[in-house]
């Protein structure tokens, strides 16, 4: 069965944490499974000179601590997180600590990021082959940290002397979803070795990228299959937006369900409409089937 949450940005207005509170509580409450943040530091000095998009970012991870403790079921994460701007050991504690304060309700989204000025705004690394590489290198670490067990790593970007990690995640792990922009082949390879994809359409209709279709999901699916024993347990996330009428929103997701889509992850903010018509996307919950 499908599963349902909503992803919003972590600037303008909901850069405001006491609201993200109160709209996680609102979506547990109308029956969304899922809560996801975006990971923005700044978009771009042009974009904040027009005043686009509003002036204030708040860190999602803090929000996220925030949403933890006013909520008891939802899963809440990041959708996405760039991976190679951060240093894997840094985020695998904050995580590991946000899981087991929300009892193992994390689902951790990982990317390259974007926009480019992210990276180059702050000095940081803007090729993006060698972003590529700090993301595989991050995902090891990652992984090899929240093992509980003793851990070294010695790769071209990263190096670590052997430590433990202590705690483990609340459950036996925290569950990662790896972003891609479809057609190009390497994040979906990447994805496969992890716990689901979050896909966007790399093809463009005027100045925005185009929604994927049900053909583009089809393709992504049998293109993880080469790389996987099977797709048990495998999450597919389309992200999107729907109708406030939840029998027009059911017309729009259901071919992405009859594709194999495992989560439909409703799209909330500033660009849509203004707050109170985003309140109301919340709080009629999911076009649940």
């Amino acid at each position: 069965m499908i599963k349902y949450s909503l992803n919003m940005p972590n600037f303008g207005t909901y850069s405001d944490i006491n609201i993200l509170m109160k709209l996680a509580k609102d979506a547990e409450e109308a029956g969304w499974d899922g809560f996801f943040l975006w990971d923005h530091m700044y978009l771009s000095s042009r974009l904040e000179r027009n005043n686009q998009f509003g002036e204030s970012f708040t860190d999602p991870w803090i929000a996220l601590t925030a949403i933890a403790t006013v909520t008891t079921k939802i899963k809440i994460g990041t959708y996405v997180t760039p991976l190679p701007r951060r240093r894997p050991w840094k985020l695998a504690r904050e995580i590991v600590s946000l899981d087991r304060l929300s009892k193992g309700r994390l689902i951790l989204g990982i990317g390259l990021g974007n926009p480019n000025f992210e990276y180059e705004g702050f000095g940081e690394e803007e090729n993006l082959k060698i972003r590529s590489q700090k993301c595989d290198e991050g995902l090891e670490i990652l992984e090899g940290l929240l093992s509980g067990n003793p851990f070294s790593y010695d790769g071209n970007h990263y190096k670590i002397k052997e430590v433990i990690f202590k705690p483990k995640p609340f459950n036996k792990k925290i569950p990662i979803w790896i972003a891609g922009r479809w057609p190009y082949k390497n994040p979906f390879k990447r994805a496969a070795k992890y716990d689901g994809v979050c896909p966007i359409c790399a093809k463009y209709e005027g100045s925005s990228p185009r929604s994927l279709y049900n053909s583009d999901v089809e393709e992504i699916i049998f293109y993880i299959k080469k790389f996987r024993k099977n797709m048990e347990n495998y999450d597919i996330i389309i992200a999107g937006k729907t109708p406030i009428d939840k029998i027009e929103a059911k017309k729009i997701i259901e071919p992405y369900i009859d594709v194999g889509a495992t989560w439909w992850s409703e799209t909330i903010n500033d660009w849509r409409g203004p707050y109170e018509e985003m309140l109301k996307h919340i709080i009629k919950g999911p076009p649940k089937t």
